[in-house]
């Protein structure tokens, strides 16, 4: 909470508005309070990026229980789904609008010890294709962003567990991970958002049903 709290400030700081809503984006009760308090805010809803989710656990199929699967896909998957069920009527009133779902590279090539994430984020993508043939006759875009290895806390968790379920040493696997990448480096949250921003706005007026990997180089 304290985070949307600041994320909040820094948007205003910078002269935009927002409101805070905190919950859940994979229960309907939450995500209907959601769209409820933007339509009171805003008067309407043109935009949604669906980029909740965790990524679950790092673990072999045989490990990865039945708690671990429905845990990881309600969290990428589902609330995705949610969202958009919900927000999809509030655009078609507003005569259209952009939808974007961060996706993974984990998606389209697969990463080990994964299964339930890789799930998710193909799911994501497959869910951009359907919705965009769909929505495009309500001027509703639908794109996704598939990002490869992002600087941060998160990306060192996943290397910090393929390198425990692997049994290899921890620098071996940041350096295996980084190899993967022609640039030479990470992709940054900025990379992503600024795509985001993008595929939004009306410069992109006639991009939908497109999935733009962002991987500082490598092929997905």
């Amino acid at each position: 909470a304290e985070l949307v709290k600041e994320t909040v400030r820094l948007i205003e700081k910078a002269g935009g508005s927002a409101i805070a809503v905190v919950g859940d984006a994979a229960l309907e009760a939450d995500v209907k309070n959601l769209v409820a308090a933007s339509v009171k805010a805003f008067g309407k809803i043109d935009t949604l990026i669906n980029n909740a989710g965790d990524g679950g656990p790092t673990k072999p199929v045989q490990d990865y229980s039945v708690e671990d699967w429905f845990y990881t896909v309600n969290s990428c998957l589902t609330s995705s789904y949610m969202c958009t069920h919900f927000v999809v009527p509030e655009m078609i009133k507003a005569g259209g609008g952009a939808i974007v779902n961060i996706s993974s590279v984990a998606g389209r090539r697969g990463l080990a010890f994964r299964i339930g994430y890789c799930s998710s984020k193909a799911g994501q993508i497959g869910m951009t294709y359907g919705l965009a043939a769909e929505l495009g006759p309500h001027n509703i875009r639908v794109n996704a962003i598939a990002p490869g290895a992002v600087e941060g806390d998160r990306i060192d968790r996943v290397i910090a567990g393929q390198a425990g379920v692997r049994g290899v040493p921890l620098e071996q696997m940041r350096k295996q991970f980084l190899s993967r990448q022609p640039l030479g480096r990470m992709v940054v949250a900025d990379d992503i958002s600024s795509l985001a921003v993008f595929l939004s706005s009306d410069w992109s007026r006639n991009i939908s049903g497109q999935c733009i990997a962002v991987t500082a180089g490598e092929v997905a």
